[in-house]
């Protein structure tokens, strides 16, 4: 996820006001939503809905990357060092490990590694019934002035 908006994240980050910078854009046409916030910790979910599902009935890998990737980019957004200009990922892997057709999905991705050139975080997706459908790992690369 590049961090090229133009919109600011608030002074005060809420879940609602996390969730408000996503419209208009990919992350928020998918219906991502912050639903918890804390230090270094950020959990996001969106509701399955026909359109997001591959031509096999599953959910798409793609929303699933999609939802994983941009609770990790808020989450290194707020983790930003100060006087870091922003973030690219410049790595990501996920492993899947089930899938869902309805209901809705949860990522909670967590900071496994805070520096000043980089940060690694981790994303576990699961389904409305708590089992886990995804490990999610990227890196990004910190942008300096």
């Amino acid at each position: 996820m590049e961090d090229t908006a133009p919109r600011p994240t608030p002074q005060d980050p809420t879940p609602e006001s996390l969730t408000r910078m996503t419209e208009g854009r990919l992350p928020g046409l998918l219906g991502f939503r912050v639903v918890e916030l804390s230090e270094h910790r950020v959990v996001a979910e969106l509701d399955v809905r026909p359109e997001l599902l591959a031509p096999n009935g599953y959910l798409h890998a793609a929303t699933v990357v999609a939802l994983a990737d941009t609770a990790c980019g808020i989450g290194c957004r707020l983790a930003l060092p100060e006087g870091a200009e922003g973030f690219t990922t410049s790595q990501l892997t996920t492993n899947y490990t089930g899938t869902a057709r309805q209901g809705t999905v949860r990522a909670v991705a967590t900071l496994a590694n805070g520096g000043r050139r980089i940060q690694i975080w981790d994303a576990e997706v699961s389904d409305g019934a708590g089992r886990r459908i995804a490990l999610f790992r990227c890196t990004q690369l910190i942008f300096w002035p």
